[in-house]
């Protein structure tokens, strides 16, 4: 256990120092999505302390909300059309995002990158199968693909948190397959590989010891811009009314879609802000994932360099003088050695 302990770190600690050294707009470009992000994750972590109602809570001290009311000491955004407050709907629906896209992207990734290192490792039928299965998936469009799953998820277990997690688990799944496939396509001939078969490693093994940590390089930066296009894709589920109920969960789309009239009725404040949040953690998780792309891409990544110190310049008639006045200095004995034919 601490070994796997050490390895972690290590492995943290190799990824920081990438990133430190690393120079460009690649570097602030990933820091700057990763302090937004943090501040969402804050929020949504400590969204039962920090939100001043709760996402469904109507009214507080005997007192009902006013419908669409006007930002004050006790609603600092306002209220919208179903008396809730807009400021604890948008805190409560970082969590709501957060854990969408966190349960997405992980069980996507864990159907995914198996499935991917096995076809691409084993080939043959298999291959040809997982193939054929991942592109019928991936042919159809995102958005669609999410609302054929959210249909047939909610007579079964619901339209809550789980069930959009899932829906938005089916799209991403394929993606996985292909990155990991045809990377490990590519892997399976090299050197390692062969000399772990010719010392009678099984296959199990060469695909977990060898090519696993290989081929998997480049999942966190699909994982990061899978995040920002899951985020996009509830909150357009929300919108046409397919995903979260607002008396499970604060969403940010059934918000914006609910807040719609109200703006074209003048009234655009209870759309502006979730509209805001949506647009403000896309952004932040694609600043993360372009950010690590340039980073740990070797072929991409500007690394910074230790400018190079050069002495001060020694006049030629100084170079080689002893302290009795007689050239002994290394220079002038090669120059003589030339001058003389000796090698």
């Amino acid at each position: 256990m601490a070994s796997v302990m050490s390895r972690a770190g290590s492995g943290i600690r190799s990824f920081f120092a990438t990133i430190w050294n690393t120079k460009g707009l690649a570097r602030y470009m990933f820091w700057a999505g990763l302090v937004i992000t943090l501040v969402f994750v804050v929020c949504a972590l400590f969204a039962p302390w920090v939100a001043p109602y709760g996402f469904d809570q109507t009214a507080a001290h005997g007192v009902d909300f006013p419908k669409l009311g006007p930002y004050d000491s006790t609603h600092l955004l306002g209220t919208n059309d179903q008396f809730f407050d807009i400021e604890s709907r948008m805190i409560w629906g970082a969590r709501t995002a957060i854990e969408v896209v966190l349960l997405s992207v992980i069980l996507a990734g864990l159907v995914g990158v198996p499935l991917g290192l096995l076809s691409g490792f084993v080939g043959g039928w298999v291959d040809r199968i997982l193939v054929f299965l991942m592109d019928a998936m991936y042919a159809f469009p995102s958005l669609l693909l999410a609302i054929v799953f959210s249909f047939l998820l909610k007579g079964k277990i619901g339209s809550g948190i789980l069930a959009a997690a899932l829906s938005l688990t089916a799209i991403y799944i394929p993606q996985y397959f292909r990155v990991v496939r045809n990377t490990t396509v590519s892997a399976r001939e090299a050197t390692y590989v062969e000399a772990a078969r010719a010392i009678g490693a099984p296959p199990l093994t060469i695909m977990r010891k060898y090519l696993f940590s290989n081929v998997v390089q480049s999942v966190p930066v699909l994982a990061t811009l899978n995040a920002a296009d899951a985020l996009g894709t509830l909150a357009a589920l929300g919108f046409l009314g397919l995903g979260i109920q607002p008396t499970q969960a604060s969403e940010w789309g059934y918000d914006l879609s609910r807040a719609i009239d109200d703006a074209q009725g003048g009234n655009w404040l209870p759309a502006f802000w979730p509209g805001l949040m949506i647009v403000l953690l896309i952004t932040a998780l694609t600043l993360v994932g372009e950010g690590l792309n340039e980073t740990i891409n070797p072929a991409l990544r500007r690394r910074r360099l230790k400018p190079v110190m050069f002495g001060p310049r020694v006049p030629a008639d100084v170079v080689g003088t002893g302290p009795s006045g007689g050239t002994g200095g290394t220079f002038d004995n090669a120059a003589a050695d030339m001058e003389g034919g000796r090698p």
